[in-house]
């Protein structure tokens, strides 16, 4: 039987980053993890995909430079040289995360490993004593009941589409959520023809209809059918009912299953521990403790936010109360939902953080609003042209003139996205953003714009 502080289920970014901090601390961890360190994020996600799409955005602006006075002749892909990068890319990272746990003199398993109860831990054939269990076990691929989807080799999740060989003639995704929406771009750019189905109104439901709408449109070489719902599969032929009713199909040679991702709730033993689960995920508070003692759970395996940065934010939270509770409290240590940003890295790309305008007003409150083109700022249009998309939505509420949501799309925008957040966490109002000096000439400048383009206060 080993003895250690902090016992680890889980390695993706939740996992990780708790038990950095954790051994930063000084407190002995082990943490266990089946398959590699950095999870879905880092091996077959967040990362293998920026980088394909890295290359991808690289020959569109190839292609696309004789307006700006570069002109390039026989640009062509290499697609097994990207994948070469993409693979590169991933090992270079997961090395990086492996010898910060080293460092940190963390025990780390490549074992499957089974909850018993507080402060116990089956890993392998070893059970684990400590005062302290984080459950990180993260998400899986949503797979709905639709006729003709299981076993059907003509269909692939997002793993599946990153080991793909060649770029697809047709590709037909279903589901227009962030993976679905980053993947139509990619092969989009990349010349296929690709068709998008959402049963939804609008494609990524979490951000503002207005600007989701302005994403949709300014995508190249990808069509979207919204409020449409898949009847079966047929082989490779998908066949749906569209907006208004009519059955219509796609032939495709690759079909993406992306209508989303679940929590892992099973093969760790969280029904014999008795740790309490609801429809979204494990239930837990907003220092991330479960209803069981010293039992924390953090990133996708709670429901509160299937994203690698919430995941990080949580393992934070949940290190820091383990780490000295008291100062943890004084320092207002919590998961604030509303403050997490979200981002898309298509083309063009797309960010949001907070509340949408829909979202406020069912709320009962009352907003302001406001949306500013991206050509208000002197940089996009050196970089862009007038012609390119991009806005910036504001939302605010009327009384308050608190800050609630920021919303954008175009270049840059998931690297600004960081300080719409603290604008958020921090509940700015109107008039204290206007007071920030934003550096010129840049596309953040967008922010500025829209915050004096809301109508002042009677």
């Amino acid at each position: 039987m080993t003895h250690v502080d902090v016992t680890i289920i889980g390695g993706g970014p939740g996992g990780y980053i708790a038990a950095e901090r954790l051994a930063h601390a000084g407190r002995t961890v082990l943490l266990a993890e089946h398959t590699e360190v950095g999870g879905t994020c880092l091996n077959v996600g967040c990362i293998p995909t920026k980088a394909l799409l890295h290359s991808a955005k690289l020959y569109r602006h190839s292609r696309d430079g004789e307006r700006f006075g570069v002109t390039a002749s026989d640009v062509a892909v290499d697609f097994a040289t990207m994948q070469k990068h993409k693979a590169r890319t991933v090992q270079a990272l997961v090395g990086g995360v492996r010898q910060l746990l080293k460092r940190g003199k963390v025990d780390v398993r490549a074992e499957a490993a089974t909850l018993l109860g507080p402060g116990r831990v089956r890993v392998g054939q070893d059970v684990i004593e400590s005062e302290h269990v984080i459950i990180a076990t993260g998400s899986e691929p949503v797979v709905p009941p639709i006729p003709g989807v299981q076993d059907n080799p003509a269909i692939v999740d997002s793993t599946g589409l990153l080991a793909i060989e060649e770029i697809p003639e047709r590709l037909v995704v279903i589901g227009g959520g962030v993976i679905g929406v980053e993947f139509a771009s990619l092969f989009g750019a990349l010349g296929s023809t690709v068709d998008v189905i959402e049963a939804m109104d609008e494609i990524v439901p979490f951000m503002d209809a207005e600007l989701a709408g302005t994403l949709r449109t300014a995508m190249d070489n990808v069509t979207f059918h919204t409020s449409s719902r898949v009847e079966k599969v047929d082989g490779s032929r998908v066949i749906f009912t569209d907006a208004d009713g009519g059955d219509q199909h796609l032939d495709a040679d690759v079909i993406l299953m992306a209508v989303g991702r679940r929590p892992t709730l099973t093969g760790w033993g969280a029904e014999e521990a008795g740790v309490a689960t609801d429809r979204r995920g494990v239930r837990v508070d907003d220092r991330m403790r479960t209803n069981l003692p010293n039992v924390w759970a953090v990133g996708d395996v709670t429901g509160r936010s299937l994203l690698a940065h919430a995941a990080y934010r949580m393992g934070e939270i949940a290190a820091a109360h383990i780490i000295d509770p008291q100062r943890a409290v004084r320092e207002g240590q919590v998961l604030r939902p509303e403050a997490i940003p979200w981002a898309v890295y298509s083309m063009p790309e797309a960010a949001g953080v907070g509340l949408t305008e829909a979202q406020v007003r069912e709320r009962g409150i009352e907003t302001v609003t406001a949306t500013v083109p991206l050509i208000l700022s002197g940089r996009f249009v050196a970089e862009n042209g007038l012609r390119a998309p991009g806005s910036v939505k504001l939302i605010a509420e009327a009384d308050s003139r608190v800050v609630r949501g920021i919303h954008m799309v175009g270049p840059y925008a998931p690297e600004m996205i960081w300080g719409a957040a603290a604008i958020i966490e921090q509940e700015m109002r109107v008039e204290d953003l206007r007071q920030v000096i934003f550096p010129h000439p840049t596309v953040s400048e967008g922010i500025r714009e829209a915050a004096w383009a809301i109508a002042d206060q009677n």
